[in-house]
């Protein structure tokens, strides 16, 4: 058997143009290491690829040979669906390249790059995508579970974005699926995570965007949470779409434009981002300044990446991290007397609360006009437990899981399925509502076997 084995990875490893990494190899453990630090498995084959050719064989030899296939891109989803235990992992990390036609506003970048490999080929242009806020997040498993961030108001959804994929199947097939090529499944990728086969090519519709636009932070003392809450819910549904501005509660770091009696105290920050002119953004972000009596602020003019990057430090790799995810509606007066309470008794001063604004263009669509349907999330909450060390999995896990409870009664009953974690296979149905039995039906067609399992799954019809 070991014999065959050793046949077969020499089988694999003919004609691979990336690496192939075994146990006994010496990248093998960091090639291994993701960034959630939970998350410790180990594959019997690491599959580093350099071309689509390579996809295809990796496709191809966890088929043939039963094995348990994982798929890797480049950034850092919650759940671990990189991994897996005894199979083989396709990873992607290392295809990375982009080629942007400016004349026609569209970009061509592969599946292991991320949004800030996107941004800086996009950006050298003026031009961009709306993408999420984190400039180490993967652009694959981002727009594969739907996508937003700082200009999703103005634009909608990175997915709203996709003009094409290119995909290896189940059968390891290469297609190319758009609007009027393999159409169905075009569909499907457009929120409906990695269920269908893997993507090597994106192509996205770009805007004028930038380079330099307002952005920054409006932070409050904590003790003045419930009114300026308050206030921000009344502003936020009369902001402009290009306006977008999202709520964090958590432990203050040891930013230099606060003053050191903040540091390490709850507050509640306003981080916000205008896409338009600069001069118009500063006199309506000001009603924000107005809230209460800010403990410290640093709003101006920044280029966009610089922005898209401010919030990396807060997500490196090698931390815990656990999530718990709702949409909302709106936001009642509930739901911030149960976020208060629970802020209060913060795990860790790694754990924090965020409101994302949505609404706006992401809004405008039909619910199945893609496999995205939350089309009636104005607001979506993730509470971010994040920690050092095992000896705290148990407090944090519960913290987050109590609030995420407490919350529940204020929420829609959606969820966005790229905040969900390896233990909420039950909520799928919620992620997809009325598009789950079509998305079914699509996996039927383009996976009947479900080979693509490790995901938030959808059965095959």
């Amino acid at each position: 058997m070991a014999n065959l084995e050793a046949r077969k990875i020499e089988e694999l490893k003919r004609g691979f143009k990336g690496e192939i990494l075994l146990p006994s190899d010496g990248a093998y453990e960091s090639a291994r290491k993701i960034w959630n630090a939970m998350i410790d498995k180990r594959p019997a084959v690491i599959a580093r690829c350099a071309t689509t050719s390579d996809v295809v064989r990796g496709v191809n030899f966890a088929r043939d040979n039963n094995l348990v296939l994982a798929i890797r891109g480049g950034g850092h989803n919650i759940a671990g669906s990189a991994l897996c235990d005894a199979g083989i992992v396709i990873d992607l990390s290392q295809m990375k390249a982009a080629h942007v036609t400016p004349d026609a506003r569209r970009v061509t970048i592969e599946a292991g790059a991320t949004l800030a490999d996107l941004d800086a080929a996009t950006q050298a242009h003026g031009l961009a995508t709306p993408v999420g806020i984190n400039s180490t997040t993967g652009i694959a498993g981002l727009t594969l579970g739907g996508g937003f961030g700082w200009l999703s108001r103005k634009y909608g959804l990175t997915a709203d974005h996709l003009e094409s994929a290119e995909v290896v199947t189940a059968a390891g097939e290469v297609i190319r699926a758009s609007a009027t090529e393999h159409p169905e499944l075009f569909w499907a990728l457009q929120g409906g995570g990695g269920n269908f086969g893997v993507v090597t090519r994106f192509e996205f519709r770009l805007h004028d965007v930038g380079p330099n636009l307002l952005s920054g932070l409006i932070v409050y003392p904590f003790a003045d949470a419930k009114s300026v809450l308050r206030q921000y819910r009344d502003f936020a549904l009369k902001a402009p779409d290009e306006l977008t501005v999202w709520v964090v509660m958590r432990k203050a770091p040891p930013l230099p434009f606060l003053p050191a009696e903040v540091h390490g105290k709850e507050v509640v920050v306003f981080a916000l981002l205008y896409a338009g002119d600069p001069t118009q953004g500063e006199a309506l972000i000001e009603p924000i300044r107005r809230f209460g009596t800010p403990a410290g602020a640093h709003v101006g003019v920044q280029p966009y990446t610089a922005w898209q990057q401010a919030f990396d430090p807060l997500l490196t790799p090698g931390a815990r991290n656990y999530w718990k995810s709702h949409n909302f509606t709106k936001l009642d007066d509930g739901l911030f007397d149960a976020l208060i309470e629970f802020v209060r008794t913060l795990p860790s001063p790694h754990c924090e609360i965020f409101i994302a604004s949505l609404g706006g263009a992401t809004s405008r669509q039909r619910p199945d006009s893609s496999a995205y349907g939350q089309r009636d999330a104005q607001f979506l909450m993730n509470v971010h437990g994040r920690w050092e060390s095992p000896a705290e999995d148990q407090r944090c896990i519960s913290w987050s899981r109590e609030l995420f409870k407490a919350a529940a009664p204020f929420a829609s009953g959606g969820v966005y399925v790229n905040f969900m974690t390896a233990d909420e296979g039950d909520r799928v149905r919620s992620a997809y509502g009325g598009n789950y039995e079509r998305l079914s039906r699509v996996k039927q067609q383009y996976d009947p076997g479900n080979l693509f399992h490790t995901n938030q799954n959808i059965t095959p019809a």
